[in-house]
């Protein structure tokens, strides 16, 4: 959370018989891949209790980390009304919890009628004409990923080893739903307690592999990065991304860190995805966020097999 602001506390858990009356077949999407857990698309403005209920572990999960609102719970203008996003969910019906998910929008629907649009990354970034008329008609801009605490891999739980992979089963789901969709755009987001070199290689690391060809969105306040990666770009040239990945793992981890998994989920999702720089979001407990763009079509086969095609395999089988 940003500056002194009062931190409120959580809303209490939403009671799982009001979230099970929400939870109705038709906003269930699919089955996921592994683990037997349960993929759902909503409107929050149609589904109060389970909205209620993201938006406080957004807030959970977010606080733990270093971010977050500060308020009861992280539901914003995007969340509802008349440009809102959709949410999708992870939800687990063995232990009746809800897992992690996403929000996400058809960029061409926040578009109001002076030709501005209403997306929640246009809140630190400046979107070129190119990009408005090239790539967001055939956009779906992602936000607000998290997998709530005790789904987490890292907190040593096996219900965790499937969370990340069952969210890409919902973003596959996505890619088949709408047809005219060929690119996801949004931001990744690194917390401001994150090791300053090992962000700044991170960060180098994506620049040399994905870089912003076209110069499609600028950044009115970007970050000050601290250390000078031109060694570690030197020692990158010539290198094929794995082994460039291989070098950069080991150097983070030398200072303590890990690179954080949707970074790496992103980078190994295609070889032509774009990065556009990172920005502190003053919003949201300045956290600082990587703007990125993926083409659908340069999506590795074995992730479009995983996530795009099971699904497809799922509807005929219907």
């Amino acid at each position: 959370m940003s500056g002194d602001a009062m931190i409120e506390n959580l809303i209490e858990p939403i009671p799982t018989a009001k979230l099970l009356e929400e939870l109705t077949r038709d906003i269930f999407i699919r089955p996921t891949n592994n683990a037997s857990n349960e993929i759902y698309i909503f409107k929050g403005d149609e589904k109060p209790h389970l909205m209620a209920e993201v938006g406080r572990l957004r807030e959970l999960t977010f606080r733990a980390a270093g971010g977050g609102t500060g308020k009861s719970l992280d539901i914003d203008e995007y969340d509802s009304g008349p440009y809102s996003y959709s949410q999708l969910i992870v939800w687990d019906p063995l232990e009746n919890q809800l897992i992690g998910g996403y929000r996400f929008v058809m960029v061409p629907q926040t578009k109001d009628a002076e030709d501005n649009f209403h997306l929640s990354t246009s809140e630190i970034f400046n979107y070129t004409q190119l990009i408005k008329d090239k790539y967001f008609p055939y956009a779906i801009e992602l936000g607000r990923s998290f997998v709530q605490p005790d789904y987490q891999p890292s907190f040593g739980s096996r219900k965790g080893l499937f969370s990340l992979d069952n969210l890409w089963d919902g973003l596959g789901a996505l890619v088949v739903i709408n047809t005219e969709c060929k690119y996801f755009f949004g931001k990744i987001t690194m917390y401001n307690d994150f090791n300053k070199e090992a962000r700044d290689l991170i960060l180098s690391f994506m620049d040399h592999y994905f870089p912003n060809k076209e110069n499609l969105v600028s950044i009115p306040s970007p970050i000050h990065r601290e250390f000078d990666c031109t060694s570690f770009l030197n020692e990158l040239d010539g290198l094929e991304y794995k082994e460039g990945h291989k070098l950069l793992n080991s150097k983070v981890r030398e200072l303590g860190e890990n690179i954080p998994p949707l970074f790496n989920s992103y980078m190994n999702l295609s070889p032509t995805m774009r990065t556009f720089g990172t920005a502190i979001n003053h919003h949201f407990g300045d956290v600082e966020e990587t703007g990125i763009m993926v083409s659908i079509d340069d999506i590795y086969d074995q992730k479009t097999d995983r996530h795009v095609r099971s699904y497809t395999e799922y509807l005929k089988a219907l």
